[in-house]
């Protein structure tokens, strides 16, 4: 009984209008089919997306993890030995323990800080700026990851 009030509902406007109702619904079927299969194209083009991405942010993070190690071990490698601070301080106090406390020791020749070559430093500072940009591309592929 419904389904003869809204074919009546549905011929009435269609009528005034002049369209045949069998034109009409072959119009709907038509833009149903369409977005049928646009969603199904654009649902298999998005889950392709998302699984290239996903794996390219997975090498970006292995490739940043194993930067930072590598990157991190030539940091230590560069750093001053404190070896050799120990021994010159305590070179420094054999030497005034043996002059006695009578004589005036100076200390300005110790300082806290050895001057370093510039070229020493600048590397260093290219191997900290690298090992931040490694660890920012890190943290930016777990959040892709996340996402």
């Amino acid at each position: 009984m419904l389904d003869d009030r809204s074919y009546i509902d549905e011929q009435i406007p269609n009528e005034r209008q002049g369209l045949p109702i069998a034109e009409e619904r072959n119009n709907k079927d038509v833009e149903s089919k369409f977005w049928a299969t646009y969603d199904e194209v654009s649902t298999g083009y998005d889950n392709d997306f998302l699984e290239r991405a996903n794996g390219d942010m997975g090498i970006i993070l292995t490739f940043a993890g194993l930067f930072s190690a590598v990157n991190s071990t030539f940091i230590i490698g560069m750093q001053p030995n404190p070896a050799e601070t120990t021994n010159v301080l305590l070179f420094h106090l054999i030497q005034m323990t043996a002059n006695g406390t009578n004589t005036t020791n100076d200390i300005s020749g110790l300082s806290s800080s050895t001057p370093y070559p510039s070229s020493t430093i600048w590397m260093q500072t290219l191997a900290y700026a690298s090992l931040s940009f490694s660890v920012l591309a890190a943290f930016g592929a777990v959040l892709g990851k996340q996402w």
